[in-house]
């Protein structure tokens, strides 16, 4: 089914687009795809440039007559989050992604669809290769591993490009003008524990809490969907009193950037408690599905017996990690006071996981307010230093502060009301865009955000509204036919 996007409107991006979903590109794995869009501009005869960090860099000439406009950079990430349903085989290093239409969406089977940063990309490609459109000087940036950690945009060189103004294409709302982000920080914890041989004639058991729908920790912190790791911490921190259950593994989510969708433990309790550990994990169920009626309806909480571990973690390390899990802030701890509805500043409890006598356990916090980022880190490494943990605070970049004065912003006001008959919304967004960190690197930058209308990312349920990318389409077109001109030209 892959190849009907080929029939969708329109052909020059869809046709890129489905390239994309053909070349494995998670996070750390982009040699394929940097090779792949190096050739891209090589073929097209355009002077072409991969930096030291991995960034691609593809320069086109301006269309005659418009060699008076100023330098736009369309600026796009190669990478994409590899997450998928814990029942479907996929490997994202090796495998294509299975897209495919689902009435006025495109989405992927059982896994992300990788049109956060795919859509982007294949507008970029579009320009590239287009023979018919009307521009100024084009530069095209592919960043590298924007998703994990930036790499590509805090590795980016200044005086490599050439522009003036930076579009970067990489929002999720079609007829929205991104002016804004959150910066960001990982908080990396580290438990020890000892492992201590399991007693025999125990009962074992492995725990799953699932179908919850995840997300991006940015865009969706607000809907206040289910974490799976504060789920799971719940559960045992009440087991482990009740049922004498010890804990021998355990591993919740995946990406620092997605709220967890799921959790897996392995556990014992002693022959007498386990009927009563099964009812107990049916009535948590039931809380769960409860309390998270409205958001996650797909929830479930299940028990199966398996066979029993070798060691479980040491009671009194345990009940540390718990406690630190517990009280670990989550979720939505300000709004903004300057844009309705934006939030201001979030952590997500991101991911639990031990291996060999180590609890990691990793949280991104993200903040418009550069001190409330700052503020939250040091609350966070309060709590879980107090329980004996080693804390490490990295990966921090800015964010970035609106400039409504702006000429690009004008300029695409203007164009959209031509064709749309409005104005678009002006909003800033409650995620690590790059423009932060690239701004920083060319502060002559005049910088917009904008997209496609795409759904769910960072998880399997991602989806991308076809109309929309028709809209943008046409939008990115006739921006660049209307670009503002350089200082001191006339038309």
């Amino acid at each position: 089914m892959n190849k009907e996007i080929f029939k969708l409107e329109p052909t020059a991006v869809w046709k890129n687009f489905y390239s994309l979903t053909q070349i494995p590109r998670p996070s750390h794995h982009e040699e394929r795809i940097q090779k792949f869009m190096f050739d891209f501009g090589k073929n097209l005869g355009l002077e072409t440039i991969k930096d030291e960090v991995g960034n691609i860099i593809i320069r086109k000439p301006a269309t005659a007559g418009m060699e008076n406009r100023k330098g736009i950079v369309l600026q796009t990430h190669l990478d994409m989050v590899p997450q998928k349903n814990s029942d479907k085989a996929h490997d994202f290093a090796a495998d294509p992604i299975e897209a495919y239409i689902d009435g006025d969406w495109v989405t992927a089977n059982g896994t992300t669809l990788g049109a956060d940063n795919g859509m982007g990309v294949a507008a970029s490609m579009a320009v590239l290769e287009a023979t018919n459109l009307v521009h100024g000087p084009v530069e095209a940036l592919f960043t590298c591993d924007e998703e994990t950690g930036m790499t590509g945009a805090f590795g980016l060189k200044p005086g490599l490009l050439k522009g003036d103004i930076l579009l970067n294409l990489d929002s999720e709302d079609e007829g929205e003008l991104y002016v804004g982000c959150a910066g960001g920080t990982n908080a990396n914890v580290t438990f020890t524990y000892k492992e201590e041989p399991v007693k025999q004639g125990v009962a074992s058991f492995k725990l799953a809490i699932t179908g919850l729908k995840g997300g991006h920790s940015g865009l969706e912190i607000i809907l206040q969907r289910g974490n799976s790791n504060k789920l799971m911490n719940r559960f045992l921190q009440h087991a482990v009193v009740e049922h004498d259950l010890r804990l021998a593994s355990i591993e919740g989510g995946s990406l620092r950037n997605a709220i967890p969708r799921e959790s897996f433990a392995v556990v014992t309790v002693p022959p007498s408690k386990a009927d009563d550990l099964v009812k107990c994990v049916g009535d948590f169920e039931k809380l769960y599905r409860s309390e998270f009626s409205a958001v996650e309806p797909d929830l479930k909480f299940t028990i199966a017996a398996v066979s029993t571990p070798a060691t479980v973690i040491d009671a009194a390390s345990l009940d540390k990690v718990m406690k630190a899990i517990n009280a670990c802030p989550n979720g939505v701890m300000r709004m903004s006071d300057d844009m309705k509805g934006l939030v201001e500043t979030s952590t997500n409890l991101a991911s639990v996981k031990s291996v060999d006598g180590k609890i990691f356990v990793q949280c991104l916090l993200r903040s418009s307010v550069d001190s409330a980022q700052k503020d939250l880190g040091g609350m966070i490494k309060d709590v879980f230093e107090l329980a004996g943990a080693n804390v490490v605070l990295d990966g921090t970049y800015p964010g970035w502060k609106p400039n409504m004065n702006s000429a690009i912003l004008i300029t695409m006001q203007d164009v959209y009301k031509k064709l749309y008959g409005r104005i678009p919304e002006i909003k800033a967004i409650h995620a690590g865009l790059e423009c932060g960190l690239l701004g920083g690197v060319y502060p002559n930058w005049d910088m917009i955000s904008f997209g496609p209308t795409i759904r769910y990312p960072h998880s399997p349920d991602e989806k991308v509204h076809i109309a929309s990318v028709d809209k943008f389409w046409n939008y990115l077109v006739n921006t660049l036919k209307d670009a503002p001109l350089k200082s001191g030209a006339t038309a």
